[in-house]
C-alpha cells in the first residue's frame, strides 16, 4: 500500500507547486500590464480581476501591493518571471560579462544589457518614481531597488579592477559612481525620450562613454 500512495502524493505535490507558480505568473503578467497602463494607482481588485483570481490570493502570494510591484519589476529586469528566480550571476547575459577576459569587451557587453533593461522596466520604474513621494513604502522600495542596482554595478566595477582594467588614477568608488550615473533611467530618458535617440544610438554611446570613463583611451 505505501508503494502506491507515495508516488501519488509526490505527483499531487508537484502539481500543486506548478499550479501555484502558474497563478503567480498570471498575477504578475496582469499586474505588469495594468501598472504600465495606469501607473501604481491601479486598485488591487482590478489586478485580481485581470488575473482571474480573488484579491486575497494576490495578498497571500505577494503580501502587499508594493511587494507585487517589486516582483513585477524584478521579473522585468531579469527578462521574465522564471529568470527572476535564477541567481543574478547565472543569468546568461551576466554570465557572459563575468566570463569575458577582455575589459573592453566586458564593458561593451555590460552596456549592451542596458537598453533592454530600460525598455522592459522603464515604464514601471517611472510610475514608482512618480508615486513614491506620496507613500513611505514606495520610497523605501525605490531606495531598495536603487541600492540593488548600485551594489550590482559595484560588483561589475570590482571585476574590472581585479583584472587591471581601471587606470591608476580612477578609484573604484569613482568608477562605481560613474556607472551608476551613466546607466541610470534618468540619463536614458533624457537621451531616448527627450532627445529622440534610438535604442541603438543610446547603447553605442553608453558603451563608448563607459569605456572612456572606466578604462581610458
Amino acid at each position: 500500500m505505501p508503494e502506491e500512495v507515495k508516488p501519488r502524493r509526490r505527483y499531487e505535490s508537484r502539481r500543486r507547486r506548478e499550479q501555484a507558480e502558474q497563478t503567480r505568473r498570471e498575477i504578475m503578467m496582469a499586474a505588469g500590464k495594468l501598472f504600465r497602463d495606469h501607473g501604481y494607482g491601479v486598485p488591487m481588485p482590478d489586478i485580481a480581476a485581470e488575473a482571474g483570481v480573488v484579491v486575497e490570493t494576490v495578498y497571500r502570494i505577494f503580501g502587499s501591493k508594493a511587494g507585487l510591484f517589486r516582483a513585477v519589476v524584478e521579473a522585468l529586469l531579469a527578462a521574465g518571471p522564471g529568470r527572476a528566480l535564477v541567481p543574478v550571476e547565472e543569468r546568461p547575459a551576466i554570465r557572459a560579462i563575468i566570463d569575458e577576459p577582455d575589459p573592453r569587451r566586458q564593458v561593451a557587453l555590460y552596456a549592451a544589457t542596458q537598453p533592454g533593461i530600460h525598455r522592459r522596466a522603464g515604464p514601471l520604474l517611472r510610475a514608482l518614481r512618480d508615486a513614491k513621494a506620496s507613500d513611505p513604502e514606495l520610497t523605501r522600495l525605490w531606495g531598495e531597488l536603487e541600492a540593488w542596482r548600485f551594489d550590482g554595478q559595484g560588483r561589475f566595477v570590482a571585476q574590472l579592477a581585479e583584472r587591471g582594467g581601471l587606470p591608476s588614477d580612477r578609484s573604484m568608488e569613482d568608477a562605481r559612481d560613474i556607472v551608476w550615473t551613466l546607466c541610470s533611467l534618468a540619463v536614458h530618458d533624457l537621451l531616448v525620450l527627450e532627445r529622440g535617440w534610438t535604442a541603438q544610438r543610446y547603447g553605442a554611446w553608453l558603451a563608448a562613454a563607459l569605456t572612456h570613463e572606466l578604462l581610458g583611451d
